[in-house]
């Protein structure tokens, strides 16, 4: 098993450097433990580090001038935070919140873009990812707008399992409403289904999921869409 700082390596972007890149900008990655809730970047306030996830999950948030919130887009153990910041902007576009607890490497914005910019296949990767999380942006206005909220739940629901490293995980309605951009009764109503269903247990704002293979089925086809597109990004060369 990879390892960086003492501490497994789950990342799979930082799991594709070679050995010597990842020992070389070694001493720049700082561990972070990752609570629930911990804002990593404020909208327009400027982006001092980037987190590579290697556990959990951070949402990419919209918040509107009334206050609501939604869910926009997220990283997991496949990237990284604010990968824009590398290349033509300082400034966060969104709100960035840890919503599943867990850990990152987090590494300053100014080193990693000079890495980046000395290293093509390192810059291509980066940009590859890059482009895959504007795309899930559109992706996940068009599964807001086209697909049901059973659905969309049981998407959300697959993704934080797979960057949370195990079954069980905590996860609040009120979390689950803002990824969703629903009220919390809509959350409640659908996280009831699945529970009666016997995909998932849900108690004192833990989930622990019972059958993965009934969520993917149930699911819309933006998950499966958005890992196939990373199982391409992340194909050995």
């Amino acid at each position: 098993m990879l390892s960086l700082k003492g501490e497994p390596l789950h990342n799979r972007l930082l799991r594709t450097l070679k050995p010597n890149e990842l020992d070389r900008l070694a001493g720049a990655f700082e561990f972070e433990a990752l609570s629930a809730g911990q804002v990593i970047d404020r909208m327009n306030s400027p982006v001092r580090y980037v987190h590579f996830v290697n556990r959990g999950f951070v949402s990419m948030i919209k918040t509107m001038r009334d206050g609501r919130t939604v869910e926009v887009g997220g990283v997991g153990i496949e990237g990284v935070t604010a990968p824009h910041a590398l290349f033509d902007g300082e400034s966060a576009v969104l709100d960035t919140v840890v919503q599943i607890p867990g850990s990152a490497f987090r590494i300053a914005r100014d080193i990693l873009a000079r890495e980046v910019a000395s290293n093509p296949q390192f810059r291509r990767l980066i940009q590859n990812y890059a482009r895959f999380t504007m795309a899930q942006l559109a992706q996940t206005a068009a599964c807001n707008r086209l697909h049901s909220l059973e659905e969309r739940c049981c998407r959300w629901l697959l993704v934080a399992h797979d960057s949370a490293l195990t079954d069980r995980f905590p996860l609040t309605h009120e979390f689950l409403a803002t990824m969703l951009g629903v009220q919390r009764p809509s959350v409640s109503l659908a996280a009831a289904m699945l529970r009666k269903a016997g995909l998932v247990d849900y108690k004192r704002g833990t989930v622990t999921i019972l059958d993965r293979k009934g969520l993917e089925d149930m699911a819309c086809e933006c998950y499966a869409s958005a890992r196939d597109e990373l199982d391409v990004i992340f194909a050995p060369a």
